[in-house]
């Protein structure tokens, strides 16, 4: 049918397949159209299903660009083809297990469910009108239980900078005695380090002028690349651009900030984007040195996802090609409640990333941390050892890349840095 579109939308109330005309109002519903991938229900972004793009098995069906600005950025940081090639190439047979798997104890602090953006696979943002903020109270409640049950990080999420649509947000801050975001995140590290936790921020894109904001109050801090590549699941109005990811990674090189980023497998990225994501990452650390670990996420099913979940080949193969595009020095980590750990530990992995003893996963609430018993089975699975870390690694402690906020903290004598300082002796 010209003009008509065949959509699975996924409401509360369920799925339902429809062929609709590109805007019409059908009973309760209005659907709105942005290049066949995003839909708004009474405000609230809807999905619509797309062919995967590797071949279900992890092998090389898609060993192309998907076209958009995974090209222009292997082109603005000097990727060459043979580079991309010669990753393209690697499997799990081409890289070793580590020699020992590593983790931090943190508690989760999700700032403000509020985010500009609308990924499809995403189910942290709440729809202006619904987002969350806390309070401090809550703020210095959260980080004081995380302290009491011996977590030495304050992992801080909120979504990408609220927009103009977080009217209530922004009234609140205000409230507060905050003009942004940025402002009363600085408050909250603030509340973290008075109450003995080191603070890690992933506040999304940033300006320079943001990061320099709460660079000094954090150990380290982070942001998902996810992909170079322009992908639907990204879309809609408030589309996010790979290239102001890479800016974020970018600017905090030149802060800097020990950093942690990483590439999402399973959003309609191909192959190619993978390999160019990765020595993108691996570009930016060559001229920084600021990477310290990078995440490999397959995304799971969820309430607002619902493609299959990515075959355990295809997570090998991106472990081994991480492994593989990044320095010995940069750790490679998958996070123990979304990943087929076991099945990947002979691809590189050595860090299993944060993992809370109190509090859940707020961005995949559906997937419960692993208990600290079940790391253990993991590294006696790999037969190395497991060790204990603190938000920003080892080798940027006492080199001149922490501020004198951060660096006091670790080595004060105090309950909270002997916390810190146990951690780096063990």
């Amino acid at each position: 049918m010209r003009g008509s579109h065949v959509v699975r939308l996924f409401t509360a109330n369920g799925c339902q397949s429809e062929t609709i005309p590109n805007s019409v109002e059908t009973g309760p519903w209005l659907v709105l159209f942005r290049e066949d991938s995003l839909f708004y229900y009474r405000n609230e972004p809807l999905r619509v299903t797309s062919p995967r793009t590797d071949d279900g098995a992890g092998g090389r069906a898609a060993d192309r660009d998907s076209g958009g600005s995974s090209a222009a950025i292997s082109e603005s940081l000097s990727i060459s083809e043979s580079e991309i090639n010669q990753l393209l190439d690697v499997t799990p047979d081409d890289v070793g297990a580590a020699s020992e798997l590593s983790f931090a104890r943190n508690v989760f602090v999700p700032l403000t469910t509020a985010c500009r953006y609308t990924c499809t696979y995403c189910t942290y943002y709440d729809p202006p009108g619904q987002a969350s903020l806390m309070s401090p109270d809550e703020i210095r409640e959260s980080v004081r239980m995380g302290a009491d049950a011996g977590c030495t990080e304050a992992l801080f999420t909120f979504g990408d900078d609220p927009d103009e649509r977080y009217a209530q947000i922004h009234e609140q801050l205000a409230e507060w005695g905050h003009e942004s975001i940025h402002s009363y995140l600085r408050e909250a590290c603030e509340i973290a380090l008075d109450e003995g936790l080191l603070p890690h921020s992933n506040p999304g894109d940033q300006t320079r002028a943001q990061m320099e904001q709460v660079a000094d109050v954090n150990a380290s801090m982070g942001v998902m690349l996810e992909t170079t590549a322009d992908v639907q699941a990204h879309g809609g109005p408030r589309a996010k651009s790979p290239e102001q990811r890479l800016n974020t990674i970018r600017v905090a090189g030149e802060l800097g900030v020990p950093f942690t980023t990483g590439i999402l497998v399973g959003i309609g990225e191909t192959w190619r984007d993978r390999a160019v994501s990765l020595l993108a990452i691996a570009r930016l650390h060559e001229r920084h040195g600021h990477i310290q670990e990078v995440l490999v996420q397959n995304v799971v099913p969820n309430e607002r996802w619902r493609e299959d979940p990515v075959p355990v080949e295809t997570t090998r193969r991106a472990v081994a090609m991480a492994r593989a595009a990044l320095p010995e020095t940069v750790s490679v980590q998958v996070p123990p409640n979304l990943s087929p750990v076991r099945e990947l530990l002979d691809c590189g992995v050595d860090d299993l990333g944060g993992v809370s003893p109190v509090t859940d996963d707020y961005i995949n609430p559906d997937y419960a941390w692993p208990a600290l018993a079940e790391l253990r089975d993991i590294a006696d699975v790999a037969g190395v050892p497991l060790t204990e870390r603190l938000p920003v690694y080892e080798r940027y402690v006492g080199e001149n890349w922490l501020s004198p906020r951060i660096d006091d903290a670790i080595h004060a004598d105090n309950e909270a840095g002997r916390r810190y300082q146990s951690v780096l002796n063990n």
